[in-house]
């Protein structure tokens, strides 16, 4: 599996339809936070929003909720947490992919998907994607096919390495990335079980176990490492 970094021209993928026309009239930055499911027509994401002039509250996005779904292609969008001081949001978003995002997809054979880091500001666009070394060079292939402008800023590989009892599962290495994003572990925390719990699909006595084993894991992997004291 391999991680790829790409750079393009903002311009660029508001032409391709991935990024809505005249969204930076009111909007400075959009950061994938974690893509929680990808599909052709589909894509579930948290998103960090980060708005340009006043902020303005969670309450008086609710009030023109309509009119955002219908502009931006969503079918369900959820403020997860305001950031005044930032001017920014944390967005629980299910949108429509652009035909553009479907062909790569297709291609890709649900074989990528988008990861961190992913930023789209209004001159440029870091977008990183995850996957197998084959479909990553198809994606790559049809860019430079479609004379799309773009530059590798990374590419790295990520090595399998026996798991260990101090290993974490995918599914713990999941969740705690969640609960990190979002401020569970944030002082003071910024989002309770309850919520996270209801973010991961998960019941929170459910999801405080996980979060417990895993870790319990992180700590035996920190002690061990560490050696004798």
């Amino acid at each position: 599996m391999r991680t790829v970094t790409l750079e393009f021209p903002t311009e660029v993928l508001v032409r391709l339809g991935v990024v809505p026309e005249r969204f930076f009239r009111r909007f400075e930055e959009l950061e994938l936070l974690e893509t929680l499911r990808l599909e052709e027509g589909w894509r579930w994401q948290l998103l960090r929003l980060r708005r340009r002039g006043p902020y303005r509250p969670a309450s008086s996005l609710g009030r023109e909720a309509a009119r955002i779904r219908r502009h931006y292609g969503l079918e369900r969008f959820e403020v997860v947490e305001e950031r005044p001081p930032e001017r920014e949001y944390i967005l629980l978003v299910r949108q429509r992919n652009p035909p553009w995002l479907r062909l790569l997809l297709e291609l890709a054979g649900g074989e990528i998907a988008p990861t961190a880091p992913f930023r789209i500001g209004e001159e440029s666009t870091l977008a990183s994607f995850h996957g197998t070394e084959r479909a990553l060079r198809r994606v790559l292939k049809r860019l430079d096919r479609e004379e799309v402008p773009y530059r590798v800023v990374r590419a790295s590989s990520r090595s399998v390495r026996r798991r260990g009892t101090t290993d974490l599962t995918a599914p713990q290495r999941e969740v705690l990335a969640r609960a990190w994003t979002l401020g569970f572990y944030a002082i003071p925390r910024r989002i309770s079980l309850t919520r996270l719990a209801r973010l991961t699909g998960r019941s929170p006595p459910a999801l405080g176990k996980m979060l417990r084993r895993a870790e319990g894991r992180l700590v035996a992997r920190s002690l061990a490492l560490a050696g004798p004291g």
